[in-house]
């Protein structure tokens, strides 16, 4: 019965939000408490809550910190060299945004944290796929795939969590992965590119002056306070029109044939004259995000505890004076309380699937499922259960609840638990979208995304990522 209940809980809540029948947030939260009252467990709801909240804590005060410390950055002008970078690249292609998109996400998810990655990311690109009204769930989809290969990393999450359910190395875990993971990562590439080309057929080609004098009135829509346009002031020259002839390389000859100006400060997203910048502090902030990064890697302390040193450090620093401090959190308090104000409606959501048993329930009735003549193929198994496992439930409750019983079935008919732990982080892709991991509330929180919009968009080009990743690994004897 908690079985049966519990998948229905989960579909109802995905139906209801990918139908806009409900805000992510309310669903989130009643949901689970209609669901609880199912069970005969509603006196208990109120406990539930309170361990959800407990254990969901930590994540949503670095969430909080960690919003406040790279919006400072970014409004300090950190990251300016790298959006440049991108921007060149990108120009006004469609295609060339989508796939700068898969490589910004992809570099800066080296950092293991999916937060950040998401925050630089869409403060890099929103206003490029805004200005030229390309579809941003192909942004939120892309960057999302992008970071859930990249999560694998050991010092990622899933990766050391394997290793610690099943007491093997970490690295005996991700380095012979690395073939399977790199073909998982080029795999995200051909999909932005393809994502890219309906992109550009769908919109054409624009030279950068014709974006500019045709979204004039958004120059301020930006994702974070401090980031113009930057074209104030600028008389647009004339431009050819957007090439809309339907041929994938045809935009290529219209990007090549249409007079461009010679700089491209007028469509750098980030406002390069805006009064937020501290040049002077550019190599001390620096230091400092790489210090930041560093010790999130090496574990000094924990992560909500170095974010907040990390943005109390920045504020104080780059705005000595107290009204500018108080701006620059005022600025960022809207995405502080979207993200946050997810986070703990999703601690009423796990919770409830944890406290009343639906989880244990549901594993036990999936690992009961497998033929014992598949037994010899567990690494298979397991890697085909850990695409909607770790979706429907946290990387805690998959890899320290579900791996543990795969690795012991495996073990009964000869298969390592290396393999067994190699095959559970195929599904990481997928992971990455799930509606309980807080860090794709900032992606979508920032990008103005619909929760369910993006839920529909990436589903399956995140599951088709997962099996070229699983599938490789069997290709290759990995797995």
């Amino acid at each position: 019965m908690l079985t049966i209940l519990g998948f229905v809980m989960i579909a109802t809540f995905l139906v209801l939000i990918m139908m806009k029948k409900m805000s992510p947030i309310a669903a989130l939260v009643l949901i689970p408490a209609l669901f609880c009252v199912f069970v005969g467990k509603g006196a208990h709801l109120g406990d539930y809550v309170l361990d959800g909240v407990g254990n969901l804590a930590p994540t949503a005060a670095m969430l909080m910190f960690a919003i406040v410390y790279f919006g400072v950055m970014i409004d300090v002008g950190l990251f300016d060299p790298i959006v440049r970078g991108i921007l060149r690249f990108c120009k006004a292609d469609p295609m060339r945004i989508v796939v700068g998109t898969a490589v910004l996400a992809a570099i800066v998810s080296l950092d293991g944290d999916g937060s950040t990655t998401f925050m630089i990311t869409v403060s890099a690109m929103y206003p490029l796929y805004k200005r030229l009204k390309m579809s941003l769930v192909v942004m939120t989809g892309v960057a999302a795939t992008a970071n859930g290969v990249m999560n694998t990393l050991p010092w990622g999450g899933p990766t050391a969590r394997a290793a610690t359910a099943l007491k093997v190395d970490a690295a005996d875990i991700f380095v012979p992965m690395i073939p399977a993971l790199a073909c998982g990562l080029v795999a995200v590439f051909i999909l932005s590119y393809a994502l890219g080309l309906r992109e550009r057929r769908r919109l054409g080609v624009l030279s950068l002056d014709e974006v500019l004098t045709k979204e004039t009135e958004t120059a301020d829509e930006t994702v974070l306070v401090g980031a113009g346009s930057g074209t104030q002031g600028r008389t647009p020259r004339t431009s050819l029109t957007k090439n809309t002839s339907g041929g994938a390389g045809s935009g290529t000859d219209a990007e090549e044939s249409a007079e461009e100006p010679d700089d491209d400060d007028g469509f750098q997203g980030l406002d390069p004259n805006r009064a937020t910048l501290r040049p002077k502090l550019y190599w001390f902030n620096a230091a400092l995000t790489v210090l930041l990064l560093t010790a999130m890697i090496m574990e000094w302390l924990p992560i909500p505890v170095l974010f907040l040193l990390g943005a109390a450090l920045a504020l104080t620093v780059n705005f000595p004076h107290m009204p500018d401090q108080k701006a620059r959190i005022a600025a960022h308090a809207e995405n502080v309380l979207n993200v946050t104000g997810m986070v703990f409606a999703a601690a009423v959501f796990t919770g409830v699937l944890t406290g009343t048993g639906m989880v244990d329930s549901m594993a036990d009735w999936l690992v009961s499922t497998i033929p014992d003549g598949m037994g010899g193929q567990m690494g298979l198994v397991t890697g085909l259960l850990s695409i909607p496992l770790t979706y429907f439930m946290s990387n805690d409750g998959f890899y320290f609840g579900v791996l543990p019983v795969l690795a012991e079935a495996g073990q009964a008919h000869g298969v390592s638990s290396l393999e067994i732990a190699r095959a559970s982080i195929a599904g990481q892709a997928l992971h990455m979208s799930s509606p309980l991991v807080p860090a794709v509330y900032v992606l979508v929180g920032m990008a103005k995304v619909e929760f369910g919009d993006h839920t529909r968009f990436t589903v399956k080009w995140a599951v088709l990522t997962s099996l070229v990743v699983l599938g490789a690994g069997i290709l290759f004897g990995i797995i």
